[in-house]
């Protein structure tokens, strides 16, 4: 569906065109905990009617019109980021069994191509360098698995939500998604002949994978909340309709999802919430002893683990929050977890650090590798297995980088490797893929630089400059900001500025580079990443003060950094405006009813507008697996009455919002459509101002928009044009 072939739009005079559209008010009574709240808007939910679609043409018909004057902007903007971008390019291999695997991107075509070449396999560290691959230039002995342009042709969404190869290179799975609706379609191709078999496996949730014989395909189904709750096996050659379910999830507030181990032994079905969870393994050796259980979730820990065999002895490695807010690492034998937790004896690895936040731990043959954050950065160590938990436990060693603010992240390895794959980056060094050579005794622990993403169009990182910066919130709390802008911006209280935020999850907002952004850069935007509580950046207890009944500091520490950013001397206080999606669009509703006046302009992308109404039904997508983040307003009224004190529809208020762009997609699970479309005519209704306040709708995009790399750099130039033409910053400097 398009805006054009739906319903037509209010009026064909360009008068009428900005004239909003008006959605009846159909009002809807909700009442819990003796609280009544009427919503007008509710009947925008029924997504099959042709009065709602109609409506939402509308909506896109009116942000048409009220923007047009931004379309050469829009334009430059999606010229700059095209002229950028090298696009004719390919990832750096990366090795599995026999074959190096990676991605090709060709000028002129949206999706990228998955190809592979065969490896030697001499046993040397030689064999782990991986082949020199030219943008554009043919390499022998080249084999396509997939094209996702061809894949695409024809449809109106394209996305994959899996691979996976049998480890004897004959057979390629795939899952695609053509709807956005993030419900796959997987498919089996034989490589050899090109083939596909006639298995097909219709709504897959993500995550496919081979069993190590390759005659079997696990993956995951969602129930019609959209919740992962059930892990399948296809054996390939019979029917989908006998599929086996290894494991069902029933508890409507847990999210389930799996793994290979990685000296693929094992397959790992991880159960779990934001505050606990529970781990079972299938061992492909004993597949008759069906599913072992590490530690229950009645525990109550929250914990990853990875299986190894140490001299022949079952060792599981367990990052895990028991006594340790951050997290730790112990070594426990797999016989111990027979035994209550209580009894089990677990040996410590690494120790639990109130200032380092442990993110996770996995494996080769000869290396425990370990993601951590300490000083807010994301970063890498490696410690030998020999003597692992115990008093000859060798010092963990970490790559050294030469930037104050980066992130460096693990980028995939196998097992048996000598080398590990590292992705770094930081806020202007474009992404950089390293391989690792694992350090023995006094050999090893180099870095071995494979590609710098390229950046065209004469950028250098030397011309902007990011430093980090603190803000103080109400409560006195010291919030950090990462702050950037051109090096040649002068100080003079001038300039335009932009805050973007999330704040949930414990989720983190790294340094990283961003080609888009450096078109508000240019235009003298200074630009701040606040790192608001709710987020993962100081540690796990950063997150829970910015969760549940302190969710609201997530909102005030986002107005602290913008009252830095209007204080600092670098903007015009008159100029700043704010970003952020999802979640984050949750905070761009909620400091626009706390602060409006402070904001040019607001643009929140799939926004989480009406999360209590959401949260209070069960039976909407992903609504239950929301209690640990948000808590359950169902069944606890303090919850509710605090959740009501914030949500964003709710609490719109007769004050002038500032100019607002609404952010969404017809056919996005996650944060459905009608939150922003409710939202929208909320504050139209309310506003005593006269700024626009648009709904920008794609009718054929998912969580993400729409798809394909091009459409997706003409979402974030019509983005940042609403934002730089609010603030005054459309030309480059």
């Amino acid at each position: 569906m398009t805006i054009s072939d739906a319903a037509a739009t209010p009026s064909t005079t360009e008068q009428s065109a900005l004239i909003p559209p008006t959605a009846k008010k159909v009002p809807v009574e909700r009442t819990h905990h003796g609280d009544t709240f009427v919503d007008n808007y509710e009947w925008l939910r029924e997504k099959e009617s042709p009065e709602v679609v109609a409506h939402l043409n509308a909506e896109q018909a009116y942000t048409d019109a009220v923007t047009a004057g931004q379309e050469q902007l829009r334009q430059d903007i999606f010229n700059e980021i095209k002229n950028r971008t090298q696009e004719t390019d390919l990832s750096v291999p990366s090795r599995k069994d026999d074959w190096w695997y990676y991605g090709r991107m060709v000028e002129g075509q949206a999706y990228g191509i998955q190809c592979r070449v065969a490896a030697s396999s001499e046993g040397t560290l030689a064999d782990w360098t991986p082949p020199v691959v030219e943008p554009g230039v043919d390499v022998p002995g080249e084999q396509i698995l997939l094209d996702g342009n061809v894949e695409a042709e024809g449809k109106p969404f394209f996305s994959l939500g899996g691979a996976s190869v049998t480890r004897d290179g004959n057979l390629y799975a795939y899952a695609v998604d053509n709807a956005g609706d993030e419900l796959f379609t997987v498919r089996i191709k034989d490589l050899r002949t090109g083939e596909l078999l006639e298995d097909t496996i219709k709504n897959v949730f993500y995550g496919i994978t081979f069993s190590p014989d390759g005659t079997t395909l696990f993956y995951m189904v969602a129930d019609d909340s959209w919740r992962p709750y059930q892990v399948k096996t296809h054996v390939l050659g019979t029917p989908v309709e006998t599929d086996e379910v290894i494991y069902q999830e029933d508890d409507v507030a847990m999210w389930t999802g799996f793994d290979l181990s990685a000296d693929r032994r094992h397959l790992m079905i991880s159960i779990g919430c934001s505050e606990f969870s529970e781990t079972r393994l299938l061992n492909f050796a004993t597949p008759e002893k069906g599913l072992q259980t590490l530690i229950p979730r009645s525990a109550e820990i929250l914990y990853d683990a990875e299986p190894f065999l140490v001299d022949g002895v079952e060792k599981i490695l367990l990052t895990h929050d028991r006594d340790a807010v951050n997290s730790m690492i112990s070594l426990v034998d797999a016989a111990e977890f027979a035994k209550p937790v209580e009894e089990q004896h677990w040996d410590t690895v690494v120790a639990h650090d109130p200032s380092v936040r442990i993110n996770g731990a996995s494996v080769t043959s000869t290396h425990m590798v370990v993601s951590l954050r300490k000083d807010t950065i994301e970063r890498i160590q490696v410690t030998t297995l020999e003597g692992l938990g115990t008093a000859d436990q060798a010092a963990a060693v970490e790559p050294v980088f030469d930037e104050e603010l980066y992130t460096a992240s693990m980028g995939g390895s196998e097992f048996e490797s000598p080398v590990i794959r590292l992705v770094y980056t930081s806020d202007f060094t474009p992404p950089r893929v390293y391989d690792y050579v694992l350090p023995v005794g006094e050999a090893g622990g180099e870095l071995l630089l494979r590609k710098e993403t390229p950046v065209l169009g004469g950028y250098r990182s030397e011309d902007y400059i990011a430093t980090r910066e603190w803000a103080t919130a109400s409560d006195g709390t010291l919030v950090p900001l990462s702050v950037l802008r051109r090096a040649d911006l002068a100080q003079d209280g001038k300039n335009a500025g932009v805050v973007y935020g999330y704040g949930s999850y414990e989720v983190s907002m790294d340094p990283g580079f961003g080609v888009p952004r450096l078109s508000l850069l240019d235009r003298g935007v200074v630009f701040v990443i606040a790192h608001v509580r709710g987020g993962g950046e100081m540690g796990r207890p950063w997150y829970e003060d910015g969760k549940k009944l302190t969710k609201k500091n997530t909102f005030t520490d986002f107005v602290a950094a913008t009252d830095w950013l209007a204080q600092s001397g670098w903007v015009d206080p008159s100029r700043i405006a704010a970003m952020g999606g999802s979640a984050g669009g949750l905070l761009m509703g909620a400091v626009a009813n706390l602060a409006p006046e402070k904001y040019a302009a607001v643009v929140a992308q799939v926004p989480f507008v009406d999360a209590l109404t959401t949260i209070l039904d069960p039976e909407l997508p992903l609504s239950a697996l929301e209690w640990e983040e948000w808590g359950n307003p169902i069944t606890d009224p303090e919850v509710y009455k605090y959740m009501k004190d914030y949500t964003p529809y709710e609490n719109v208020r007769e004050v002038a919002y500032p100019k607002i762009a609404a952010v969404t997609s017809f056919n996005d699970t996650r944060v459905l459509y009608v939150e922003p479309a409710k939202w929208v005519q909320e504050l139209r209704a309310v506003s005593t101002g006269s700024e626009p306040i648009v709904l920008k709708i794609e009718m054929d995009g998912g969580h993400g928009g729409a798809s394909g790399r091009y459409e997706g750099w003409k979402t974030r130039a019509w983005d940042y044009a609403f934002l730089a033409d609010a603030i005054g910053a459309t030309e480059l400097r």
